[in-house]
C-alpha cells in the first residue's frame, strides 16, 4: 500500500512541476492613421507579480524585449517600435537602472502601406518574463497583424 501511495505522490508531483507557466498573453490590433499609414499594436497582458523588460536594456542587463517584423512587398516600416512608459527602477540584482512593464504593455510600430489590398504581417516577439524570485527562459511568440483593405 505504501508503494502505491508513493508512486501516486511521485506521479502527481511530476505533473505539477512539468506544467508550463504562461504568465503573459499577447494580442495584436491595427489602427488606421491615414490612407497610406497604419499603426501595428502588440499588447502584452502580464499576470500579477510578473514583468517583462523594455526593448532598451543596458549592456550586461537582462534580456530586452525584441520585435522582428517579417518583410513583404506590401509595407515599409517607419521608425522604430515604440513602447509604453513602464517602470524604471534601480535593480539590485543587475546593479543598474532598468525599465520594465507590469500588468500590461503596449508596443507600437508605424508602417507605410505600398498596397491598398488586404494582407497580413507576421512578426515575432522575443522576451524574458520574471518575478521577484525567478525568470523563465527567453520565449518567442508569433504575432499576426491583419491589414484590411482601405
Amino acid at each position: 500500500m505504501k508503494r502505491i501511495i508513493l508512486i501516486l505522490a511521485l506521479v502527481f508531483s511530476i505533473n505539477v512541476f512539468s506544467q508550463n507557466k504562461n504568465p503573459i498573453k499577447w494580442s495584436t490590433t491595427v489602427v488606421k492613421i491615414s490612407k497610406y499609414e497604419v499603426e501595428l499594436i502588440a499588447i502584452a497582458i502580464i499576470d500579477n507579480d510578473w514583468h517583462i523588460y523594455s526593448q532598451n536594456v543596458p549592456e550586461n542587463g537582462p534580456m530586452p524585449t525584441i520585435f522582428v517584423f517579417r518583410e513583404n512587398n506590401n509595407y515599409l516600416k517607419t521608425g522604430n517600435t515604440n513602447e509604453d512608459i513602464g517602470v524604471t527602477i534601480d535593480d539590485p540584482i543587475f546593479g543598474m537602472r532598468i525599465k520594465y512593464f507590469e500588468q500590461k504593455a503596449e508596443f507600437t510600430q508605424r508602417i507605410k502601406l505600398k498596397s491598398q489590398d488586404a494582407f497580413k504581417i507576421n512578426a515575432v516577439v522575443e522576451f524574458m518574463i520574471c518575478n521577484n524570485t525567478q525568470c523563465l527562459p527567453p520565449t518567442q511568440v508569433n504575432l499576426l497583424f491583419e491589414i484590411k483593405q482601405y
